[in-house]
């Protein structure tokens, strides 16, 4: 059955289009992403008649809706690519609903009433609720007081390079937005010890990212007369030896400043210690650092091994064998610091370590001053009781990118969002409460009327 709020239908249909990003462009459905983009100009007609539109980089969207004004331009951007899923879209694959099926379970008016499906959250909704608010806006004859952009990312779960795409025209025509608000931090709840009010974390910088390889280069032969300390042994301890030397822990300023805002919400004794974190800092890293691994990745650049590849045969000894070390770079360290201490950890000459790709952690942006406080305040007016504080966020987005043209960089999702939701980001049974999707448009209507 539809739902009676058509806003819920388009979002909807737009995850039943497999906007699959894949490592292997050739293996991509180009099919998929050509018809979403025909989807959005059928379902949001006004602003793709009123707002200028230009397709950078192959695939990323970037729409201008033309200011009252010459002043500074703001960005508001989401993805419309997602992660794999399925072995096509009809296999369920361990799914309680198909991925790309949207399927709408419950009435309409039960509070637990959600979409499923690939994308709800990450990040198709983020980009339904942007393109429901302006094109209301545009019905309402509003029109915002300087330029703002729309902008779309194709690939920003693989490549990102759509995005570098729109910060290099940027570059080439001079726009340096004050206000960028991409995907990141939301409203949750029980994260926080001592905190029972809902949190609205805003990121106000980002970790940077690496991909670092092990490789192991060792004479090989046939399996049945197996060598010591061969390819693939060699490799193995090199990864227990990362797990056993973790990256040193330490907080940084942002966390600093996230704890100490928290810390005048917290009970006590525990508001007593955070509000006072820069003398209780010593003790407060090692906290976190053993809390779990979410409070650990706020601490310490992150380690995780996530492909290895030795032989081609069962019978056949590898000469050659790697890992891939994905690795998430504290704010304040560096990729070169993060390769250094991998060579350190391993501490094997037979093991060579080598930087396939990276980023720095993003420039940290302010959490005061007018562009805070008019983000500060819409999230408060849409969520209130919520606490709004910075935070780092820890993965990668790209707003990263949109962080060399300007000063006012922010990631955050308008939905709020449960453990049991935030789990199923890039993993199976994505989906969204439809009062959290209605609630996240509600705040880019009232972001809107300030920009």
């Amino acid at each position: 059955m539809p739902h009676r709020e058509p806003a819920v239908e388009r979002l909807r249909a737009l995850i039943r289009v497999p906007t699959v990003s894949r490592l292997a462009p050739a293996v991509a459905d180009e099919g998929a992403f050509t018809r979403f983009r025909s989807l959005l100009a059928e379902l949001y007609p006004l602003v793709h008649a009123r707002l200028e539109l230009e397709v950078i980089g192959g695939g990323t969207l970037l729409f201008r809706w033309a200011g009252r004004s010459d002043g500074t331009a703001s960005v508001l951007m989401a993805h419309y690519d997602v992660v794999p899923a399925d072995r096509a879209p009809s296999d369920t694959n361990g799914w309680t609903h198909p991925a790309f099926g949207a399927e709408l379970v419950g009435a309409d008016d039960d509070p637990e009433q959600r979409v499923w499906g690939r994308g709800a959250i990450d990040d198709k909704g983020a980009l339904a609720v942007i393109l429901e608010a302006v094109e209301e806006a545009v019905n309402a004859g509003f029109q915002p007081a300087s330029d703002l952009y729309l902008s779309f990312g194709h690939n920003e779960e693989t490549a990102g390079d759509g995005a570098e795409a729109v910060v290099a025209l940027f570059v080439e025509r001079g726009i340096r937005p004050v206000l960028v608000v991409d995907e990141g931090g939301a409203v949750v709840e029980g994260v926080f010890p001592g905190v029972d009010a809902p949190i609205a974390v805003v990121g106000v910088t980002e970790k940077g990212i690496a991909g670092i390889e092990l490789v192991v280069e060792k004479p090989g032969g046939h399996a049945s007369t197996p060598v010591r300390n061969g390819a693939t042994a060699r490799l193995a301890r090199a990864i227990l030896r990362l797990e056993a030397h973790p990256a040193r822990a330490t907080i940084s300023a942002p966390t600093l400043a996230m704890i100490r805002t928290l810390g005048a919400h917290a009970r006590q004794p525990l508001g007593f210690v955070f509000t006072r974190a820069g003398v209780f800092r010593p003790l407060l890293t090692a906290a976190f650092a053993r809390l779990g691994p979410e409070t650990e990745a706020m601490v310490r650049t992150t380690r995780a091994v996530t492909r290895l590849s030795g032989s081609a045969g069962d019978n056949v000894i590898a000469e050659r064998a790697t890992a891939m070390v994905n690795v998430r770079i504290a704010v304040g360290s560096s990729v070169e610091e993060a390769a250094r201490d991998i060579r350190t950890a391993v501490d094997d000459p037979a093991v060579a370590v080598r930087v396939v790709y990276g980023s720095e952690p993003s420039p940290v942006a302010r959490s005061d001053g007018p562009t805070w406080q008019l983000l500060s305040d819409a999230i408060s007016d849409t969520f209130p009781g919520a606490i709004v504080t910075p935070y780092v966020m820890l993965q990668a987005s790209d707003s990263r990118h949109f962080a060399a043209i300007s000063d006012g960089v922010y990631r955050f999702l308008p939905f709020d969002l449960r453990a049991s939701e935030r789990a199923t980001l890039h993993a199976i049974d994505e989906s969204i409460r439809v009062s959290t999707y209605l609630r996240g448009i509600a705040f880019y209507r009232r972001l809107l009327q300030v920009l």
